[in-house]
């Protein structure tokens, strides 16, 4: 029986046009509830079409995809499907990312700030324009409307005082119970500021390939336990270099005079994540591997495969800005005329 006021449940985002024969394959497998397709052993691990089929697979345990039935997040077939595509991303991660020698190793490798400060915040504070932060919002809005999500997967599956600090975390990413402070509410009033629809998975079809690995990463490490280590280096790794890159990124918005809620979400993560910092390395980090010190590698491993995806979007982004281009797909209807 439906209760009185009872809403109808919330439609979730279109399914995205697809880039090659495996989403292709995975979203006519949505769309006609047919059988799932075979994964292509050899796909670009990290090219287009890989991460927009792993990332649609992905979605269907966020909020889904309007006119795919709930139920289909435990399709057998479709699981089958997207373990062949983790494991193509997930051995390229492997193979590519340079081994540290422990935690401490990887964590102070974060802490080392480019020198000739030309990483991507370093730009966009010192030159970019707001086209190009317009961008970027729209880039990054796939990992941010979904900001904390992942990683609240893990608190299951730790305990003491790891769960403890790492609750605490996520309470204040989910605005300390205050729905106006959930901090992917912020990213959608900065990207109201910017003139950008506040949809989610809105900007799907135009965000390139990088992009989409960055989500899948924290989406893979998030749904599996055996990966619970690698997670909680991936939230160390976005922890530790939030505050000096927030910084910068505040400063970009002020100076292109971007909008208050646009300069508000970052200096929100400026001192926020100052504090979270600490708690992730000494009580979340700590934490676990005084209950598993086993996992060490592990960490180190999310840590540094989180910093090798970022780097390839930085790169990315740069190239294309450089040149004078959008890094935007041209599938949607982001408007592109104000470059100059």
């Amino acid at each position: 029986m439906e209760h009185e006021g009872a809403r109808p449940e919330r439609e979730g985002p279109r399914l995205p046009e697809p880039r090659g024969p495996l989403s292709a394959a995975v979203v006519d497998c949505l769309r006609a509830a047919g059988p799932a397709p075979d994964a292509g052993a050899a796909a670009d691990p990290y090219g287009d079409d890989l991460q927009l089929a792993l990332y649609v697979c992905y979605e269907l345990h966020y909020r889904g995809f309007a006119g795919v039935a709930p139920d289909r997040e435990w399709d057998p077939e479709l699981l089958r499907f997207r373990a062949a595509l983790e494991h193509r991303f997930l051995s390229a991660l492997r193979a590519d990312v340079p081994a540290h020698d422990g935690v401490a190793d990887a964590l102070a490798g974060l802490l080392v700030e480019p020198v000739d400060g030309t990483g991507l915040s370093h730009y966009l504070r010192d030159e970019g324009e707001l086209w190009q932060l317009r961008e970027y919002a729209a880039q990054r809005s796939l990992y941010h409307l979904k900001e904390a999500d992942p990683h609240a997967w893990v608190l299951p599956r730790l305990w003491g005082r790891a769960k403890a600090a790492m609750a605490a975390v996520e309470f204040d990413e989910f605005g300390g119970g205050r729905a106006d402070r959930v901090h992917a509410r912020l990213f959608a009033d900065l990207m109201t500021d910017l003139d950008l629809d506040t949809t989610y998975g809105r900007y799907l079809d135009e965000a390139c390939a990088e992009a989409l690995a960055v989500v899948n990463l924290m989406s893979l490490f998030g749904l599996h336990r055996s990966l619970r280590g690698a997670l909680v280096g991936h939230f160390a790794a976005v922890e530790v270099t939030s505050s000096p890159g927030s910084r910068r990124l505040a400063e970009a918005m002020r100076r292109t005079g971007a909008g208050p809620a646009a300069e508000h979400f970052y200096d929100e993560h400026v001192e926020a994540d100052a504090v979270h910092e600490q708690v992730v390395r000494h009580d979340v980090i700590g934490g676990l591997l005084n209950e598993e010190p086993h996992l060490a590698p592990d960490v180190a491993f999310g840590i540094d495969a989180t910093g090798h995806v970022e780097d390839r979007l930085a790169d990315r982004l740069l190239a294309d800005w450089r040149a004078g281009r959008s890094s935007l797909r041209p599938n949607g209807a982001f408007e592109t005329s104000y470059i100059s």
